[in-house]
């Protein structure tokens, strides 16, 4: 009878997975270029929130909030096309969504929770 060994690459425990949040936050970086992918993103947070550990609910909680509060800011962007400033507004809501999903990457890669989840800056 012989030990099995544990494999190292697979982890502890499934609810300490990084990689669905990793890809969430790509999905929001690669917004750029797809127009689509923070919504598979978004879906991905709302279904793995609830079994994940504490720490890992903050990014979920976080990834969730910048969907949403981009949309609405994307969306304010849409209307005031019409008067000219809605391409800046545009613009600087695709640099704010990239920006947050960098620092949560950054905190995640770090193992650690998201400090101020609900906070709608950074």
């Amino acid at each position: 009878m012989t030990d099995v060994q544990p494999d190292p690459a697979v982890p502890s425990t499934p609810q300490d997975d990084k990689t669905l949040p990793i890809i969430a936050y790509a999905c929001y970086i690669a917004g750029w270029v797809t127009g689509i992918s923070p919504v598979i993103g978004v879906i991905l947070a709302y279904v793995s929130k609830a079994s994940a550990p504490e720490w890992l609910q903050s990014h979920y909680v976080f990834q969730i909030r910048t969907f949403w509060l981009s949309l609405l800011f994307g969306l304010l962007g849409v209307l005031t096309l019409i008067i000219g400033i809605g391409a800046l507004i545009l613009i600087a809501v695709g640099i704010w969504v990239t920006v947050r999903a960098i620092v949560g990457l950054s905190w995640l890669l770090k193992g650690e929770a998201y400090p101020t989840p609900r906070n709608w800056m950074l």
